[in-house]
């Protein structure tokens, strides 16, 4: 899969060049981690990815926001219509909504998956009608509609180098490293998601180490062992991360950048959350900015790509 001759810098259309600096707006304002990763891209995989990145911010703020559930259905309905119109190139260049504007044209420079964000709003309703998860198996393939697909859809763009060895396995790849993040979010967010009535976590789960009741407060019960909960989904993520790392190798060096400075910075959100598994429950866990930095050079470097290709010898 090699988008290369995609992703070199074309004249655009004043609308379509207006619709990208929109989606890059949404991005930087609203998905720091993210907008990290994506800055050290060439520009067309940059606005592709920021174009991707605003169309799924608005389908997850339909799903956690406010409205009535009803509601939150019709709008992911015509959400959908929406993402039908873009597939169907039937997006015109002045359209009033630019991130539609933008993503048509995401898919015609790139080869987009796009059902995969059909298994987002798939995802999303999930939420909307409440659905929680007894096994690992239920909760992945949650994780596998909100966040691998995602991450197969960001390979669309990226590409893969020619002769990348095992290329034909990049889609689960990458794939496999959504669901990490996705459960790094999920374990980053106990509290906040038990305020809003979600539970994620798998119930199994829950009830072997005696957190069944939820996480509604900062001190879980005398009988809870929280930080072997915390530590047994660790251990899962962890091992989601090193599967997923084998995409590095596959990719180019600035694709390889962007996808190591965002994994980079999750890991070590998990490596934090590991040491203090109550930090969880007294607020959100973050990388200072320095932090940041510091994932996102060692991503340019190369170094993650080597690491992973090497375990892999």
């Amino acid at each position: 899969m090699d988008v290369d001759r995609a992703a070199h810098d074309v004249q655009l259309p004043p609308q379509v060049a207006a619709a990208y600096r929109y989606s890059e707006a949404v991005t930087g304002q609203q998905a720091r981690n993210f907008a990290w990763g994506i800055r050290l891209l060439p520009e067309a995989k940059r606005q592709a990815m920021s174009a991707l990145y605003a169309f799924s911010r608005r389908v997850d703020d339909i799903g956690d926001g406010a409205l009535a559930a009803d509601v939150k259905q019709r709008r992911l309905d015509e959400t959908r219509e929406v993402l039908d119109r873009v597939r169907r190139g039937q997006v015109p260049l002045d359209d009033t909504d630019p991130v539609a504007v933008a993503l048509s044209d995401a898919a015609q420079r790139f080869p987009l998956p796009l059902e995969g964000l059909d298994e987002l709003i798939d995802g999303v309703l999930m939420d909307v009608r409440g659905e929680t998860y007894r096994t690992w198996e239920e909760l992945q393939a949650y994780c596998r509609c909100v966040a691998g697909a995602i991450g197969r859809l960001s390979l669309g763009v990226f590409g893969t180098v020619p002769g990348a060895r095992e290329a034909d396995r990049a889609p689960e790849y990458a794939d496999t490293l959504g669901l990490a993040l996705q459960l790094t979010n999920i374990l980053r967010d106990v509290r906040e998601d038990a305020e809003d009535g979600r539970t994620y976590l798998p119930a199994e789960d829950l009830e072997k180490f005696g957190c069944a009741d939820g996480f509604h407060s900062r001190t879980p019960s005398a009988a809870a062992d929280f930080t072997g909960l915390v530590h047994f989904e660790v251990h899962r993520a962890r091992g989601l991360f090193e599967e997923g790392y084998r995409l590095l190798p596959m990719l180019d060096r600035r694709s390889g950048a962007c996808v190591a400075a965002m994994a980079g910075i999750y890991r070590r959100l998990l490596d934090r959350i590991e040491a203090d598994p109550h930090a969880v429950l007294r607020g959100r866990v973050s990388l200072p900015a320095r932090e940041k930095a510091y994932v996102a050079a060692r991503g340019l470097s190369g170094w993650d790509a080597r690491q992973s290709a090497r375990g892999r010898r």
